[in-house]
């Protein structure tokens, strides 16, 4: 692949027969890409009734996943038209058709490691208008085993370059496990219909470390399908950009502060009119000050060609909208997740932001927070169990987000 030109913190454009790949830096001097599991902030189980997590910290790597995975825009070309008896001319929709991703697949932590699963999968081709794209997704119990006893962090992403050196993933849907039952979801993928076209390759991933013959479940069994209603949308996608893919920052370390977390200019294709960003965020690691970052509200915002949007992650709703039956401490609000629910996205409309735009600036932060409870502290203080400053691994982990963002461009 010809080297994108060095512009860094910039993402520019380049049309490749019909796959508009978005570049941030010379891909030609960058280190292998981070997938994103690498990025994913890994659960541990070993405290009853508690959702823990493993340290991370935002490293250089991390902070610099753009340049090392490159974005993509997948362009959406306008379906081939039809002549309808009166002689006008439309976007030819397509047969209603249901698309299995993955069935009854076992996800799982053992003598082998199946946390992470790929499917090869054909979705009909671009030339065919739909007007609906759902997804359902199912998590069942293995029959010898049971299900993973512990809420887990689990996504459903993209694979881009599959198997080369520039692997990366696009995260398009995020979810945490029940404790100990099954669980089934709907969700609308409509806006990322250009994603799912044609031959890809998708990824499940579970964060659980359990699987057959351990004593706290045989982990998960995964059904994936897509619905896809012939038709034409209201709003026709002209692309979807990974603006940001996903990955971790520690929150309250004053080294590295979160006004601004990361910046980003886009080039926009032509004849862009509507668009809407849509984000995934949710907070980990308990014990700190504040109980951060999974068990306190904070503000969030994003800045788009200088108007900024602020959004308080946080979700309190668990005991209604999670699975229903479960054990642990799932009724529990938490920061932008709840135990047995998937991720609801931030989704912002900046239609007045990219109208007519040829290149747009957006930057995301999180409102300021000093951890006081943590090892680099000269004066401990405001650990909310008592534990000392020190990380345990168990109920005082690093705080630190996990984040994505996806921006959606419409005719």
């Amino acid at each position: 692949m010809t080297p994108c030109p060095t512009r860094p913190r910039v993402i520019s454009v380049v049309l490749l027969t019909g796959l508009m790949m978005a570049c941030s830096e010379d891909s030609s001097t960058s280190s292998p890409p981070i997938s994103l599991l690498d990025q994913m902030v890994v659960s541990d189980a070993s405290v009853p009734d508690q959702s823990v997590e493993m340290d991370a910290q935002r490293s250089d790597a991390a902070m610099t996943t753009d340049a090392q995975s490159p974005g993509l825009i997948m362009d959406s070309a306008t379906p081939m038209a039809d002549a309808s008896l009166d002689g006008s001319v439309g976007p030819r929709p397509g047969p209603d058709q249901t698309i299995t991703g993955f069935d009854d697949e076992h996800v799982f932590f053992g003598g082998e490691n199946r946390r992470e699963v790929d499917a090869v999968v054909n979705f009909p081709d671009l030339s065919l208008a739909y007007e609906e794209v759902i997804m359902r997704f199912r998590l069942k119990c293995p029959p010898d085993g049971g299900c993973d006893w512990w809420d887990r962090k689990g996504w459903l992403g993209l694979v881009l370059n599959p198997g080369t050196e520039d692997e990366s993933v696009v995260e398009l849907w995020r979810f945490i496990t029940p404790y100990r039952v099954a669980a089934d979801w709907t969700y609308d993928m409509t806006d990322l219909r250009s994603l799912l076209a044609g031959e890809v390759q998708l990824r499940v991933f579970i964060d659980t470390w359990v699987g057959p013959g351990h004593s706290n479940g045989a982990g998960w069994l995964v059904d994936v399908d897509f619905e896809f209603k012939g038709g034409v949308p209201e709003r026709v996608p002209l692309a979807v950009i990974p603006v940001w893919t996903a990955r971790t920052f520690e929150y309250g370390n004053p080294e590295l502060p979160t006004e601004t977390v990361y910046s980003e200019s886009i080039t926009l294709p032509e004849g862009v009119n509507y668009g809407s960003l849509r984000l995934l965020i949710t907070g980990h690691g308990q014990g700190n000050a504040e109980n951060c970052a999974e068990f306190c509200p904070k503000q969030h915002h994003v800045v788009i060609e200088e108007r900024e949007f602020t959004e308080r992650i946080w979700r309190d709703d668990c005991a209604t909208s999670a699975v229903q039956g479960q054990y642990g401490t799932y009724t529990y609000p938490r920061a932008g997740w709840c135990p047995g629910a998937y991720v609801r996205p931030w989704t912002v409309d900046v239609s007045e932001q990219v109208a007519g735009k040829a290149e747009i600036s957006l930057a995301y932060g999180v409102e300021r927070y000093k951890n006081t409870c943590r090892p680099e502290e000269p004066r401990c203080r405001g650990c909310v169990f008592d534990t000392g400053c020190e990380y345990n691994d168990t109920n005082h982990t690093r705080p630190n987000y996990l984040f994505s963002g996806l921006l959606t461009v419409y005719r």
